[in-house]
């Protein structure tokens, strides 16, 4: 940018407030939030964002893992929310935002715990909706973000058909935000990106289970996670094989 688009920007002191906190445990939730409280001031923007993976056939998950994947993908919404949400009712002014993913809408191989706990996220999400709706408070607004594979590295490896992936690569970080930010400025009920995943949405309500499957297989994503989850073994036995486990 030059000088004169750097004039331009308005000159504001922003002052952020960052927290560890480990959204799986409730307690740390709830201690958190009342620090928040004291030090920030009351939260009218709720963000769940927090996602893990485990990264393993079904059958070859521990248990922990699985766990540790509905605590934080899934369980950790009621905390947060049960946190916040309080005061947005008593103000009747909030914004609950949950970043599930296209995998909460329709589902694949092979991450099994993933899709559970995004599922539930977004049934969580739609019922809270539902509730706010029929309490009358009109000034919480609600957003549900969905988007396809994003550029992140948590699914690296993960391939599609190779003729289809010119046409859905993975998203970037940075298109995923702007397309979320524009959604909750605009009070936007539900934000899928990219578009395509309304109609792969779609086409999985409407048609029977054995046809599902056949577009799977065109697509490439009936076994899509398979090459994520044999690098994740591969690492996973490199750093056993390294620590002498």
């Amino acid at each position: 940018a030059g000088d004169g688009e750097k004039d331009a920007l308005p000159h504001c002191s922003l002052q952020v407030y960052t927290y560890t906190c480990d959204v799986g445990k409730r307690e740390n939730v709830y201690s958190t939030a009342e620090r928040v409280r004291k030090e920030v001031g009351e939260v009218s923007v709720l963000v769940n964002n927090a996602g893990v993976v485990s990264g393993h056939h079904l059958l070859e998950c521990p248990d922990e893992l699985i766990e540790r994947t509905m605590m934080v993908n899934c369980h950790a919404h009621f905390w947060t929310t049960k946190a916040f949400l309080p005061k947005m009712l008593e103000m009747n002014h909030g914004h609950i935002v949950t970043v599930a993913s296209s995998l909460g809408l329709f589902s694949t191989a092979g991450v099994e715990d993933y899709c559970a706990s995004k599922f539930g996220a977004v049934g969580f999400h739609e019922s809270l909706s539902h509730e706010l709706k029929a309490a009358e408070k009109d000034g919480i607004k609600t957003t549900l973000v969905c988007p396809y594979l994003v550029d992140t590295g948590m699914f690296r490896g993960c391939r599609i058909r190779k003729e289809i992936e010119p046409f859905l690569p993975p998203l970037k970080p940075e298109y995923c935000v702007k397309q979320a930010m524009r959604a909750i400025l605009t009070d936007q009920p539900m934000i899928c990106t990219p578009r395509l995943m309304y109609m792969v949405t779609f086409m999985k309500s409407i048609l029977p289970f054995e046809a599902v499957v056949c577009m799977y297989r065109f697509l490439g994503a009936d076994k899509c996670m398979y090459p994520f989850i044999a690098q994740r073994k591969q690492a996973t036995n490199n750093n056993e094989a390294k620590n002498g486990i």
